[in-house]
């Protein structure tokens, strides 16, 4: 069971996706820190007591962006990605005047997000050599 929190804890949102992105992905540092940290509301996912998946929300306008999105390799399978989706657009859907969600998928994550209502939009783009394709959902 996978309980989702709001975080200032950002070295530990940092580590996970080091760990995910620049690990295990080989996306470079200096693309996957970039800066918008800062500007950014942030999850913590957790198996018991143990952070395993983090992402991030950017808001622009009525439009909440959600990226960065990465749980553990070992801790995949048991919903916490699904969980830390739900738990950001919650948090979405309870501010004033955001209406739609987005967020840019890894082609192999296209069918989850799907699945927690998201559709496809666009062409394939790449983003850290990774290709991926914009997806959305209205609140």
């Amino acid at each position: 069971m996978s309980r989702v929190i709001v975080t200032d804890d950002i070295a530990t949102c940092h580590a996970l996706r080091r760990t995910v992105f620049i690990g295990e992905q080989a996306v470079p540092e200096h693309e996957e820190i970039d800066g918008r940290d800062g500007e950014a509301v942030h999850l913590l996912a957790f198996d018991g007591a143990r952070p395993v998946g983090t992402a991030r929300i950017l808001v622009a306008g009525s439009v909440g962006k959600i990226g960065r999105v990465c749980v553990l390799r070992e801790a995949r399978g048991a919903g916490h990605g699904a969980a830390l989706t739900n738990a950001a657009l919650a948090w979405m859907a309870d501010q004033p005047g955001i209406v739609q969600a987005r967020l840019g998928a890894q082609l192999h994550a296209l069918d989850f997000y799907a699945r927690l209502g998201f559709v496809e939009e666009g062409e394939v783009f790449l983003d850290a050599g990774i290709p991926h394709r914009e997806m959305v959902r209205t609140l």
